[in-house]
């Protein structure tokens, strides 16, 4: 027969309150956490995390739906959040809905018959009926990267409206006027926001939008390869393009090599994230970054704070929250100052 929690306590001299808090994640001395972690080996103590999740209600595992599992940006921040959930004794359940809709729906579905203590979630849906079930169990939910009007939840954003103009501004300084978007879908939170930036930097700028420079990616490899196929062949005045994310960055640069059209000589650019491959290119690419581990580590944060505030039943709930953090604009050699002389000034 297996240790059971009273050979716990007795063979570390504690009490059977302080030995249930190690094993539900309150707050245990330093001391005592040793004597117990060294009793658990000793006696070979395993816990029945079956039996101790009805009893006390929760799984110890939260749930994570996010669009594409093989997108370097989601897979950054899942490492991020694992790393802190993990110290704190929870697990996750990692969910690809494949930017679909109806498997986004059924993910959320499925983690709540799984039982999860909470879900954090980078929508696909502009709408909550996904998460509507969910939010109804009054568990946390906390969103990543895009935000749902409606859905009493907290969100982790970055400020993509003020990113996308920075990047925007940068070509204008320089003397683009004819400048391209490859943006994300139309009914993304993300793509609206980088949208609503490069609109706001050309008039800043006194340039009039032309939608003909606006092209409607879906956030892949191919996708930014047609964005910049497809602008050159509308737009042969175009003189600089912003590639809304790294995906379609790196289509972007992998196309225009290709089709050996030289950076900037003849088309300046401007990318979204991945740093690494930003200095691997030649010349190397000036792009937007986006604080990805802070991000992960953010949302695994509030994510803690709402659970412990479930355990504190006393303790009302704090407001629901949105925190935008900043992005940062890093220079590399892929944006010509065509007011000086295209290709000699180089930003």
């Amino acid at each position: 027969m297996g240790a059971t929690m009273k050979d716990l306590a007795k063979e570390t001299g504690l009490g059977l309150a302080t030995i249930s808090s190690y094993f539900n994640g309150g707050n245990v001395r330093e001391k005592n956490r040793v004597k117990i972690e060294k009793a658990i080996k000793n006696l070979h103590y395993e816990v029945n995390e079956v039996a101790r999740s009805f009893k006390t209600n929760t799984t110890r595992t939260i749930g994570v739906v996010i669009p594409e599992l093989n997108n370097t940006f989601c897979a950054q921040i899942i490492t991020e959040l694992e790393d802190v959930l993990r110290s704190h004794g929870y697990a996750t359940i990692v969910c690809d809905c494949r930017t679909d809709e109806t498997l986004e729906k059924e993910a959320a579905e499925f983690l709540q018959r799984r039982r999860v203590d909470g879900i954090i979630s980078m929508p696909v849906s502009t709408n909550s009926r996904h998460l509507d079930s969910f939010s109804r169990t009054g568990k946390p939910i906390v969103l990543i990267d895009r935000m749902i009007q409606g859905l009493p939840c907290d969100c982790v954003l970055t400020d993509n409206r003020r990113a996308a103009h920075d990047a925007v501004r940068l070509l204008t300084g320089h003397g683009h006027k004819r400048i391209g978007l490859v943006g994300g879908p139309g009914s993304v939170y993300t793509a609206l926001e980088r949208l609503q930036g490069y609109l706001d930097a050309l008039k800043e700028a006194g340039i009039r939008p032309d939608e003909r420079l606006i092209y409607n990616g879906d956030y892949t490899i191919r996708g930014g390869s047609e964005g910049i196929r497809r602008l050159m062949q509308d737009n042969p005045d175009m003189t600089a393009v912003f590639v809304t994310n790294y995906e379609m960055t790196m289509g972007a640069v992998i196309t225009l090599n290709e089709e050996g059209v030289r950076i900037p000589e003849q088309i300046s650019l401007i990318g979204f994230d991945n740093p690494e491959f930003a200095r691997a290119c030649n010349p190397s690419l000036t792009i937007v970054t986006q604080p990805v581990r802070e991000i992960g580590q953010e949302a695994a944060a509030i994510m803690l704070e709402r659970l412990a505030e479930e355990q504190q039943t006393e303790k009302k709930p704090e407001e629901r929250s949105i925190r935008r953090l900043k992005t940062a604009l890093v220079a590399g050699r892929s944006v010509a100052d065509i007011n000086v002389c295209c290709g000699r000034n180089m930003t």
